[in-house]
């Protein structure tokens, strides 16, 4: 019987689709990686990580259950393979002790991969004892998970404990999608910001939790388009636009476009926060939003600070020309952990304008708190406790 030509092209197409789409895997444990903590496995990821990135089909690494001990590694791209799965069952754990590297896990140059489950475990607990006991000079630390020159990348339901330094940094990336997240670290661990953006567009971080050292977010220069959901924060730092201006040249690229909501703050330092040094060095803030948030004993709900200059060491002394407009707050309420819970302490050479504060409920010990205004203008509607003072 004869075929004909049609119906020969269509089983063809769908034999080619089929097979073509087939995903291939690749286990680390194939490529010599050893479950337990106590073998380096650097070479099973990095060998797993080379199949995958030049893979012409879609391919998944997969890191069973158990421990792996990884020294430091960098996966470099770009890959053929726009279709990657790194998914995590078990524990990956960094060595005991302390290097001078700044990287742990860190990915360059890369697209299109997502990063699922698991556990990344920074073990920084020499690091921070170095920092807080030590007169020695002690290295600034390692960030557990970083990624820069990429783009399309999602990261889900990871665990990043105990990291040296920040858990996560995103750098010169686009279009990133960090969702159900736990970024945990003790109260008193130096440095380890939860999730750290900078020169970055199109992010996004939806309903995670962190318990950190420092900051919860921070957001450094030429940042724009990041939205921010659904977070739990606390202990920590707050979610904190800065610090800005403090790099060296006379400009900075700015922060924009900025949207924070449904954010619950527990026992923070800060809430939201927005901090430039008093320097000569040109920048900008503008079009942020802050909305639906409720703070929890947190010691500065909303604050500005243009003289930032922690520790009061090496502090510029100058008024800060980092112009912040376009700030808005909407709908936040809570408690507040000192009597001040609004401080807008703003540049007296480059104000703050157009701040907007709408439906504000913010008491201290069960008495209306206090507003403090310094270089600031704005306008305000519906509920304020405390008064305004813009």
């Amino acid at each position: 019987m004869t075929v004909s030509s049609p119906l020969f092209t269509f089983f063809f197409l769908l034999f080619f689709l089929f097979f073509s789409s087939t995903t291939s895997s690749y286990n680390i444990l194939d490529f010599g990686a050893k479950e337990g903590g106590k073998e380096d496995c650097v070479e099973a990821i990095t060998e797993a990580w080379r199949m995958a990135c030049n893979s012409s089909s879609p391919s998944n690494i997969y890191v069973p259950h158990g421990l792996f001990l990884i020294s430091k590694v960098k996966l470099y791209g770009p890959c053929r393979n726009k279709k990657m799965k790194f998914k995590i069952n078990g524990t990956l754990m960094a060595p005991l002790g302390y290097t001078e590297s700044s990287e742990w896990i860190a990915f360059d140059s890369v697209e299109g991969i997502l990063i699922s489950g698991g556990v990344l475990d920074g073990r920084g607990s020499s690091l921070w004892d170095c920092k807080l006991t030590s007169a020695k000079q002690c290295p600034r630390g390692a960030t557990s998970l970083t990624f820069t020159n990429s783009r399309n990348i999602r990261i889900k339901r990871l665990t990043s404990i105990d990291s040296e330094l920040f858990h996560i940094v995103i750098i010169r990336c686009c279009n990133m999608n960090l969702y159900g997240l736990n970024l945990i670290a003790p109260k008193w661990s130096p440095n380890t910001d939860g999730i750290h953006v900078q020169m970055s567009t199109k992010v996004r971080i939806k309903k995670t939790r962190i318990e950190t050292g420092d900051d919860c977010i921070s957001v450094g220069p030429k940042t724009s388009s990041l939205w921010v959901e659904s977070v739990v924060c606390g202990p920590g730092h707050g979610i904190s636009i800065g610090s800005l201006g403090k790099a060296e040249g006379l400009k900075e690229e700015g922060v924009q476009n900025v949207t924070v909501q449904k954010i619950v703050f527990w026992g923070s330092d800060n809430g939201l926060r927005i901090k430039t040094w008093g320097s000569n060095i040109r920048g900008y803030v503008k079009g942020v939003i802050f909305k639906h948030v409720v703070m929890n004993n947190v010691r500065n709900p909303i604050i500005i600070d243009q003289n930032y200059c922690p520790h009061n060491q090496n502090c510029p002394r100058k008024d800060s020309r980092i112009q912040i407009s376009d700030v808005k707050y909407r709908n936040i309420k809570g408690t507040s952990a000192s009597p001040i819970a609004i401080n807008f302490d703003c540049s007296p050479t480059n104000p703050c304008k157009e701040l907007g504060m709408s439906n504000i409920k913010l008491t201290y010990k069960n008495q209306p708190a206090k507003s403090l205004c310094r270089h600031a203008s704005g306008n305000c509607t519906g509920l304020m406790i405390p008064p305004s003072c813009l």
